[in-house]
């Protein structure tokens, strides 16, 4: 803790600054979230990263003061995660988290020079995003009754597949946010960027329908459009577990989540013939780049077909 002395008439006030980990982690976070207003998730991340970062200093090193670490301190802690067993994706994530501290810490006179000068993300496998053929897609089914979980379920599963909205921006859909007359969604994405995806009419029924059910089933319930059986906000997890349940009925895919059916709704617009900017816009991405992965994939694929269909094709 350092303590400085600011003459006043007629008293002295000691204020103090202090420079311990805690406290600066603490004012990075409150930075994070009021003015980059990142997600809960995200935040949650960078908490946790900037813990490990600290505490490493601490007993590896003994530096307390965050804003003395310098480029080779940074290298030896990647170094060390890279020896703990971690992917480079995750190290990848951490290199991000620490860039964005020290930006905060130019940003408030902290530090002259950032530590994180130089130092480059790590190489990642060029793995191909999963999705579930359409096929597949086509064996979901589920039973034809006015039973409201029935129809929720249906209408979780429809709304992820045929929008691609993220597992947090379905969780944070209201009423409202639904638009029969233009036929479109709002969808409120990261950083609470607002974007519009249109909705078929089909989507759109069936909307209307589980809303009755709904209230009909819950005199008074959350401000959500979809709500688990309790009438309540619903979870993560709860989405989670439903999507996988539904999915472990028609694919052999390993992975059963909500973002396989972002992938499998990007996919298959590409399939389809849809624009990568109309896909991106569609998405809520930032950047092109990040709508590029499934270009590759269907590359990949059409490699497939022409290995398999052309004489020549092996």
């Amino acid at each position: 803790m350092r303590l400085f002395f600011v003459l006043t008439n007629p008293f002295f006030v000691i204020i103090f600054a202090s420079k311990t980990p805690v406290v600066m982690i603490e004012r990075f976070i409150q930075y994070i979230e009021t003015e980059k207003r990142y997600s809960a998730l995200t935040v949650k991340a960078y908490r946790r990263d900037m813990d490990r970062f600290a505490l490493y200093m601490k007993e590896a090193y003994e530096v307390r003061d965050l804003t003395e670490v310098n480029t080779l301190l940074v290298r030896s802690f990647l170094v060390y995660l890279k020896d703990e067993g971690l992917s480079n994706r995750s190290i990848n994530r951490m290199i991000s988290t620490l860039k964005t501290f020290y930006k905060y810490c130019l940003r408030e006179g902290l530090v002259r020079k950032s530590p994180m000068t130089g130092v480059r993300n790590l190489k990642l496998p060029k793995n191909l995003v999963k999705f579930v053929p359409e096929s597949d897609i086509n064996k979901v089914s589920f039973e034809n009754c006015d039973d409201y979980t029935i129809k929720r379920d249906e209408l979780l599963f429809e709304i992820l597949y045929q929008t691609g909205i993220r597992k947090a921006e379905l969780i944070g859909l209201k009423d409202v946010d639904v638009d029969d007359v233009e036929s479109r969604i709002k969808v409120l994405g990261k950083r609470n960027k607002e974007r519009f995806i249109p909705i078929g009419s089909e989507l759109l029924r069936m909307i209307s329908h589980y809303q009755a059910l709904r209230d009909a089933s819950f005199e008074v319930h959350a401000d959500r459009l979809l709500l688990n059986d309790k009438g309540e906000e619903m979870t993560p997890y709860f989405v989670y577990n439903k999507v996988h349940q539904i999915l472990e009925e028609v694919t052999s895919l390993r992975q059963k989540s909500p973002h396989v059916l972002r992938h499998t709704f990007a996919t298959h617009l590409l399939d389809e013939g849809a624009s990568l900017l109309a896909i991106q816009k569609l998405l809520g991405h930032t950047e092109l780049a990040t709508t590029q992965v499934y270009a590759h994939n269907t590359i990949e694929q059409l490699k497939k077909i022409h290995q398999q269909a052309h004489p020549k094709g092996n």
